[in-house]
């Protein structure tokens, strides 16, 4: 898995590290933040919406409830590598 994903926006291009990844009930989760390695950031949960005939992934931030449950997902994954993630 690569450290960092980039999106395209209005404003260029934005890079996101990538701190974990998990699949839940068959999807694929990543869980990313905007902030460079050692520093506080915000954090974000990016879904895989692409389909099985794709060379390449495709993600998507998921809504505010569906985010809330995986960050507990994440939390503990996280949990003994120094990363804390806070509400």
């Amino acid at each position: 898995m690569e450290n960092t994903i980039r999106l395209k926006s209005d404003d260029g291009n934005i890079e996101l590290e990538i701190l974990e990844e998990t699949t839940v009930q068959g999807v694929n989760y990543i869980l990313v933040t905007d902030a460079p390695e050692g520093e506080d950031g915000e954090c974000y949960v990016m879904k895989d919406v692409s389909g099985p005939e794709d060379a390449e992934a495709d993600y998507e931030f998921v809504d505010e409830k569906e985010s809330e449950a995986l960050m507990q997902v994440f939390s503990a994954l996280l949990e003994g590598e120094g990363i804390t993630i806070e509400k």
